[in-house]
């Protein structure tokens, strides 16, 4: 059941500008890889969709960079010297470090100016915060969806869902949220939506065309821009993932393919 019935998706070949540790994510114990003078490291894990903003940014700037990857279970004490959280993304470079998807993605936005992702005029930018901020509505019926296993709050969790998302495709007026091009709000949205949308038989929610046609187009043309290429994943890897971590025993070393981040 949780394998099957993913949706096909249009990846392409090719690899992002950066440096990467593809091997096992990095556990209680293990010793710290010593960083290189000058180089940008972010701390991610392959299945994070926050981790998967920073990385969208870093690979639509063609920022070079290099990525350890780490156990979010039994994490290294010296992640909690990066972050006191403990979490994901955080960036670091010689003495600076950054933390929190949306401050490290700001921070990219304004050192490596290249490639902008805001919108200049104020009230547009306004209006994608408020699109950012409200995201967190989404969240809590996603996560109230596919972590329960009472059937009467997994459908309530999918209207709350459905309801939720109806203002991304009203709001959605011109090829992608920043306009002609994609912007930072687009990389904030995506890594969930990916998610519902490729494993949609196990979260029950369809993105209908007939009720979701401007974020159907979007997610096409999503699929089509080099970050997303670069770091989305086939629906069974996160099936997979999803699987293991609802049984209490997150399989963080899930293979995926070569040319992902």
């Amino acid at each position: 059941m949780w394998l099957g019935g993913s949706k096909q998706l249009p990846f392409l070949q090719g690899k992002a500008r950066s440096v990467l540790d593809l091997d096992t994510h990095k556990f209680h114990g293990s010793a710290l890889p010593p960083l290189t003078p000058g180089r940008l490291r972010l701390y991610s894990m392959k299945f994070c969709p926050f981790a998967q903003r920073t990385r969208l940014v870093l690979v639509h700037k063609n920022i070079p960079h290099e990525v350890i990857n780490v156990n979010l279970k039994h994490k290294p004490k010296w992640l909690f010297e990066k972050n006191p959280k403990g979490l994901v993304p955080i960036l670091e470079q010689d003495n600076r470090i950054v933390f929190e998807s949306l401050i490290c993605d700001e921070y990219l936005e304004d050192m490596y100016p290249e490639k902008p992702l805001r919108p200049s005029d104020p009230y547009i930018k306004a209006r994608q915060n408020i699109l950012e901020g409200y995201f967190e509505q989404v969240l809590r019926s996603l996560y109230s969806t596919m972590f329960t296993r009472n059937p009467e709050k997994k459908l309530r969790g999918r209207e709350n869902l459905l309801k939720s998302l109806e203002i991304y495709e009203t709001e959605l007026e011109g090829k992608f949220y920043g306009g002609d091009e994609v912007g930072m709000l687009d990389f904030h949205l995506w890594p969930w939506i990916e998610r519902i949308y490729t494993i949609s038989h196990i979260t029950g929610l369809e993105f209908s065309v007939e009720k979701f046609p401007k974020m159907n187009a979007w997610i096409q043309r999503m699929y089509q821009t080099p970050a997303v290429k670069a770091t989305a994943l086939p629906g069974e890897v996160h099936a997979a993932f999803l699987k293991s971590l609802m049984d209490r025993s997150p399989n963080y070393e899930i293979e995926v393919p070569a040319s992902r981040l």
